[in-house]
Order: structure tokens, then C-alpha cells, then sequence
């Protein structure tokens, strides 16, 4: 097959709550040197998902709203977070206000538990998301990569889960690779984004080598030189560490070996 088949090349979309969804890359907006530099590097990732603070919008007044003009421009969906919310009393209220204002029923959950870390509360975490199931929201919790908590959020109606690869914006990438590949293995059927700490295209790719659905990541690309360009980047190695899980991988082995076989090989004299 020719290598510019976009069959052989581009894997099949994202399956998201019923949805396909073309890309696999989501994308934050936050942090973004302007509006123009945002909508650039939108275009240029072919994320087809992008997040959105309700605090940051619900504070910023005309900004907020010439923010959302600009995204809605962008024909992509919105996936309104819950960003800043200590407790799961905040984050139902702020995901109730979030469906009024977007007119969706998709949110992003976060509950935080530690200002130095970003490290979920996985206890409101759950609390959180039992309820707003239950109300009729199509929940995408952000978590860690502990098992117990993966199979709680999906018990209490979480059809996708989100662990962390690392603290949002360490750029450390994916910081508990095994317990991240157990996780996949544990849970075959259920989609799997990573969502926080990634820092450069080679995490994306070994995420999803890993066998993961997609990646949610801002810093990354907001405060990089060239967002754009940062972007493009992104979208290529998520693309290709898809199609590298899909095609089989070869296992890693402690010892080498060879490619062409060694018996029979010819012996030369040259003297």
C-alpha cells in the first residue's frame, strides 16, 4: 500500500459517549499568548474537542463572551471543566451552571484535593460524578492512574475515564507508565485519555502506544515558542503512536535478536 493512503495512515476516530469523533488529540485553551495564536493552533492540532473553563468565561465578561465567539468560529465542541473546584458540592453546581451556559450535557470533572499538586480528590471525585450521571451528564472525570478509583467512577456511570500522566503542567509526561498499562489492560473496552503532564509529542505517542484513546493536553502546546507549529506536532505523534499500537508492536526483550538469521551465514577467506 502507498504510505499516502490515509487508510494506511490515519487510525479511526474516537469513540466518546456514542460519538465518533475524527481526532484524538483534545485540546485545552488556556494560557494562549492571544486569541489569534489560540485559534491557530486549533486549526493546525485537527482537534475537534477543546476545553473551556466556566470560571475563566463566567469572570470575563466581554472577553468571556468574544472567547466564545471565537471557538464557536472554530466549528469544534465545546468541553466545558470544572477547573478550581475543591469539593464535589462545587463541581456539580459549577457543571449544572456549565450545561446552562454551553448547552451541553458533556463536562469535564475535576475536583482537586492539593493546590501544589493538582492531584485529584478521587473521594469528591466520585461523589461528584455519582450525581451528575444520575442527572444526565456525560461525565469525563479526571483522575489518577489508581485502579480502584477507575473502577468507581465507571460503577457510578463514567463511560470514559481520564488518569493523569503527570501533575497538569509538570510536562513530565506519563510519570507511572506501568500502573498506566495495567490500567489499559484492566479495562479493555473502556475509552482511556490521558490528561495532564504531558510536555513533549514523544509522551503522546508512548500514551498511545500504551494502547490509549486519546490525549488532553494545554500547557504543552500554549506556552511552547510555536504553538502552531507545536500543535501540528502533537496531532502527527498521536497519530503515529496510534497506528503503531494498532499495527503490533514487537515485545521488548533483554536480549538481542538478529534480524538475519546466522546459521548457514557464509564464511569469506579474503586472503
Amino acid at each position: 500500500m502507498n504510505i499516502r493512503d490515509e487508510k494506511l495512515h490515519l487510525p479511526p476516530g474516537l469513540a466518546i459517549y456514542g460519538e465518533t469523533i475524527a481526532s484524538r488529540l483534545l485540546l485545552g485553551t488556556a494560557g494562549y499568548p492571544s486569541p489569534a495564536v489560540l485559534k491557530n493552533a486549533v486549526k493546525a492540532s485537527g482537534a475537534d474537542i477543546v476545553t473551556v473553563s466556566l470560571r475563566r468565561e463566567a469572570a470575563g465578561g466581554k472577553v468571556g463572551e468574544r472567547f466564545l465567539e471565537l471557538i464557536r468560529d472554530l466549528g469544534v465542541r465545546v468541553l466545558p471543566n470544572t477547573a478550581g473546584c475543591r469539593t464535589a458540592g462545587e463541581a456539580i453546581t459549577t457543571a449544572n451552571m456549565a450545561r446552562e451556559l454551553f448547552d451541553t450535557d458533556w463536562i469535564k470533572l475535576e475536583v482537586i484535593a492539593n493546590d501544589d499538586t493538582l492531584q485529584p480528590d478521587v473521594f469528591g471525585l466520585v461523589e461528584a460524578a455519582s450525581t451528575l450521571t444520575r442527572d444526565g451528564f456525560r461525565v469525563l472525570p479526571y483522575t489518577t492512574e489508581d485502579l480502584s478509583v477507575a473502577e468507581r467512577l465507571q460503577r457510578a456511570g463514567c463511560e470514559v475515564i481520564m488518569p493523569w500522566g503527570a501533575p497538569i503542567g509538570s510536562g513530565r509526561g506519563l510519570a507511572n507508565a506501568q500502573a498506566l498499562k495495567s490500567l489499559r489492560a484492566y479495562f479493555p473496552d473502556v475509552t482511556l485519555i490521558i490528561d495532564a503532564g504531558i510536555g513533549a509529542p514523544s509522551h503522546a505517542a508512548l500514551a498511545m502506544e500504551l494502547g490509549y484513546d486519546a490525549v488532553l493536553l494545554n500547557t504543552a502546546v500554549a506556552k511552547a515558542a510555536d504553538p502552531e507549529r507545536m500543535s501540528a506536532a502533537f496531532a502527527a505523534a498521536i497519530a503515529a503512536g496510534r497506528l503503531g499500537y494498532e499495527s503490533g508492536l514487537i515485545p521488548s526483550r533483554d536480549m538481542a535478536v538478529p534480524s538475519t538469521p546466522v546459521a548457514g551465514t557464509p564464511f569469506f577467506d579474503l586472503d
